[in-house]
Parts: C-alpha cells; structure tokens; sequence
C-alpha cells in the first residue's frame, strides 16, 4: 500500500508552533473524508486544528490528562463550536472513553513544548523548580522526586537504564541514594541535574545535556507511559471503522519500538519463537501497515523547531473484513 503524498495536504492555515508533523499527520489520517477523529493526546490542539480545517464535516474528540492543556485547546478551538470537545482522562482510557467507532486516531506521545517551558511542572532542568514531572499533577499521585526517595538502589538503575537507555545508570542510582542516605533527598530539577553531570563525567562534546535521559526515564516512570501506550494501542484498534487510520508520533526509541512490534502484530506477523514449529501466538492480520519505515520531519520544520528533530510517526489503516 502506498503512502500518501505530503504536498497534496490541505493548507492548514497560520497554526501556532505546538505539534510536529501536522501535514504528515493529515494526510495519513486521510482527513478529507468528513468523520469522526479522536486526538488521544490533546495537548495545545495543533492536531486536532489541522484536522478539522480539513474537512468542514470532521469532528474532533481530545482527551489529555493535563487540565491545562484542555483549558487553552478549548480557548483555541472555540472557534469550531460543537465539532470539537474534550475528554480529561489519561489516553489510556480510550476504550472506555469512545463508544462508538471513528474514522481515525492520532497520539503525539510525550511531553508537550508548553509543559517543558512551565517552570513549575518540574519537567526541564532548564529551570529551578519542584521535581514533579506528573502530567495530570492534580491528584495525590506520586512525583519524581518521591519516586526518587522511594525506590531502592537496583530498582532506580533498571529504571534510568530500561526508560531512558543510560549506560551510566548504576553509577547515577548509587549517587542519588549515597546523597538520600545523607539526609540529603533530591528535591528540584536542578539538584537533580548536578548529581546527574557529576556521575556522568561527560568530557563536554556531547551533543545533549547528560541529565537529558535520566530526565526522560522518571518522566516516562512517574507516568507509567509504556504502559499507558500499550493499553491505549490495543484499544485504539478495536474503536477503528474499517480503513480507519491510526497515527503515532513518537519521540524516542523506546516508545517507537512499542508501537513498531504492536504494528507488526496487528499486522498479521507471527511473534512466536522462530524455533518454534507452528504458530501459536494466534497472529490474525487486523490492520495494513502504512509506513514501512517512520516519516521523519522536513529539514525545514526541523530547522524551524529543534525539538522535532527526534520526532517519528507510524501509521496503519484498519482492514476490511469480510
């Protein structure tokens, strides 16, 4: 199946800087055909915008945990009137959510540019703030920086290691519970990256901050984001019509090897043991994979947002069955 063509995208208007890959999004959702769409991860509505100036038939449903976030979509979108509303809710919980099947579903996983810039939600070591990192901080849920006074030694260097790839992971979990130990818990985003640039010991010719991956896995870790995305994923399919599309934008290898292998299944791909001698992981083709290999950002709009450098969106259509 081929993939569609990026410059036939619809002009999608003067849209804020938010999302990335908004035509590419378009496109593979095939927009123009007025429907229902589910924007999983609403964040500032760049998506959800895109879609529904596509088609003046196409209705919008955005869920995000991040009160925040809904507040200034619906500010944005208000334009739209009852063709767009909102749903707070983790997109985990699209199955129980959306009752009815739709024509297409998009996710932009991680973290939004609004929520790194936040001082206050703790997310960046850009900024002195609190250690939170909660995308929905309004219930009594755990921070980062009691996940860090929580978890043992051995547990904080699967975690640093498994969510955000660090080679140096063992080294940062024996600082962090050294400094506990002293009475000392890490409490800010910037006692946090220090400890990290100490045990890391880089020689300064790294491209990225050293704490930029420790940051990643208690972010990913305080908000159970694998998790969220293999529930979200196998739900999301069973709400697709058939030849309905299902958009993922992911912003990191972990994440994009969840939703590679989850494709690959839905696929029709065998996932049993190659010794094996017959199947029995019941691999049954539910969906056409349309990306054979992740569509990246333009240089253009890397060159223009730096954050969408690590950007990668995987799509698929539902089949028709008979």
């Amino acid at each position: 199946m081929s993939e569609p063509t990026f410059e036939s995208a619809p002009n999608l208007g003067e849209i804020p800087h938010v999302s990335v890959l908004i035509k590419e999004t378009v496109a593979f959702l095939n927009c123009r055909q007025a429907g229902t769409y589910v924007d999983a991860t609403l964040g500032y509505g760049g998506h959800s915008e895109a879609i529904l100036n596509s088609n003046d038939g196409n209705r919008v449903v955005g869920i995000d945990a991040d009160s925040a976030a809904i507040f200034h979509s619906v500010e944005r979108l208000k334009k739209f009137g009852n063709r767009f509303t909102t749903l707070h809710a983790n997109f985990a919980e699209i199955g129980e959510l959306i009752t009815q099947p739709v024509e297409g579903i998009v996710a932009d996983l991680g973290v939004s540019s609004r929520q790194l810039d936040d001082p206050k939600r703790g997310f960046s070591f850009r900024f002195d703030a609190p250690l939170d990192m909660r995308m929905n901080p309004e219930p009594e849920t755990e921070t980062a920086a009691e996940l860090l006074e929580r978890l043992g030694e051995e547990e904080l260097a699967n975690v640093i290691y498994e969510f955000g790839e660090e080679r140096a992971s063992r080294r940062i979990a024996r600082f962090i519970v050294e400094k506990r130990k002293k009475g000392e818990p890490i409490k800010t985003t910037f006692e946090l990256a220090d400890l990290v640039s100490r045990a890391v010991r880089t020689k300064g010719r790294e491209k990225i901050h050293p704490a930029t991956k420790t940051f990643q896995a208690l972010r990913i870790a305080v908000n159970d984001e694998l998790g969220s995305l293999r529930k979200f994923l196998d739900s999301a399919i069973e709400l697709l019509k058939p030849q309905g599309r299902l958009v993922i934008i992911t912003f990191h290898s972990v994440e994009d090897r969840i939703v590679k292998r989850a494709f690959e299944k839905y696929s029709g791909k065998c996932m049993c043991p190659p010794r094996l001698p017959i199947c029995v992981c019941g691999a049954k083709k539910l969906v056409n994979v349309l990306t054979k290999k992740p569509t990246r950002p333009s240089e253009e709009e890397m060159n223009e947002n730096y954050r969408s450098r690590s950007a990668k969106l995987r799509a698929i259509e539902k089949v028709v069955t008979a």
